[in-house]
């Protein structure tokens, strides 16, 4: 069995090299060097070393600083090919697309997105024009879209031609409209262009439901709130406070909002427990998917569901910010039980 753990490992560093062209690595080096003197040659050596080791994808060595942590760090990080083992592994393959599309998680889920939406494929030109009348700004989105692409705000003032605004939506595959959420002023406060939103990753054993990671993300200027569509996170305690720094996908670090000017240290997100029991109550309703990284906006009225990502990604704490120098992996093998 070692050995062919050793040849998966192999194989694993061999296609990671083939993806990644040099100047990429160097870019992440370069990322890397924002908390350390070492030189590039030597961090790509230990990035390549670690995603054979550890199975750390490059962007994982340089959220949390991989290249500041000691050898008895390293293994306690979860990173993003674990947590593909683990969607693989137990997340039902013929359940998977009730998450992987937003149109029918919309249908799924419809009793707690609090929006109203519309299938623009089967809308005619003057239900288009209705909807997005109605509401005054709407969400397109791609439904089978990941990382925020394909995602974007419209407002009814700007539209001119509603048939060539319906082609147009038809064209760029955004099937979907759906009503923009306003969200409680609180959540507002950190970034007013995007909805604000948490990441709640649950695991659901067939009778309780635990939480592996509690996350606030917020945009920076942008329509949506994406890690990798320019928006940055931080962790939240059990109450839903944040005690660190949120960063970027570039490794910059905000104490402060740069924007809104608001503090992201010691934010407090409202109505949190009422979050938590909504993820709770959603981790139920899909039994056959029970890994899930749910996401979570605040509006005025309480918490409601943005989208459930059944291969959801893994957020933790960066050490260089926190001066926490261990992963959530102990957690998430003492919880799952792999």
């Amino acid at each position: 069995m070692a050995g062919l753990g050793a040849l998966r490992r192999a194989r694993y560093l061999a296609e990671r090299a083939a993806a990644v062209s040099p100047s990429r690595l160097r870019q992440y080096a370069s990322q890397a060097q924002k908390t350390t003197a070492k030189s590039q040659v030597r961090l790509i050596a230990d990035m390549l070393w670690c995603s054979v080791r550890y199975e750390i994808a490059f962007q994982d060595y340089v959220d949390w600083d991989i290249h500041l942590l000691r050898r008895d760090e390293r293994p306690t990080w979860m990173t993003h090919p674990k947590s593909n083992h683990l969607a693989q592994r137990y997340n039902d393959p013929s359940h998977r697309q009730r998450f992987a599309n937003k149109l029918e998680f919309d249908r799924e889920f419809d009793a707690f997105i609090g929006r109203e939406w519309l299938d623009v494929r089967s809308a005619s030109v003057d239900e288009v024009r209705e909807f997005v009348e109605r509401h005054g700004k709407v969400m397109a989105k791609v439904p089978d879209s990941l990382g925020g692409k394909g995602i974007g705000s419209r407002t009814a003032a700007d539209i001119d031609d509603w048939s060539a605004f319906r082609d147009e939506l038809v064209a760029g595959r955004q099937f979907l409209l759906e009503q923009f959420l306003v969200q409680h002023p609180v959540m507002a406060s950190l970034n007013p262009s995007s909805v604000n939103t948490l990441r709640i990753i649950t695991w659901f054993d067939g009778s309780e439901v635990s939480v592996l990671a509690r996350v606030l993300k917020c945009g920076n200027g942008g329509d949506i709130d994406n890690f990798s569509s320019g928006g940055m996170y931080t962790m939240l305690d059990e109450a839903g406070v944040a005690h660190y720094a949120a960063f970027d996908g570039e490794s910059d670090t905000f104490a402060v909002h740069p924007g809104s000017g608001t503090s992201i240290v010691g934010f407090e997100v409202p109505r949190f427990a009422e979050a938590v029991a909504l993820a709770d109550r959603l981790a139920r309703i899909v039994p056959e998917i029970p890994y899930v990284g749910w996401d979570i906006a605040i509006t005025p009225d309480g918490p409601v569901v943005i989208e459930g990502n059944y291969n959801t990604g893994v957020f933790q704490t960066k050490p260089s910010v926190s001066g926490v120098r261990t992963g959530l992996l102990p957690h998430y093998r003492d919880t799952i039980g792999f």
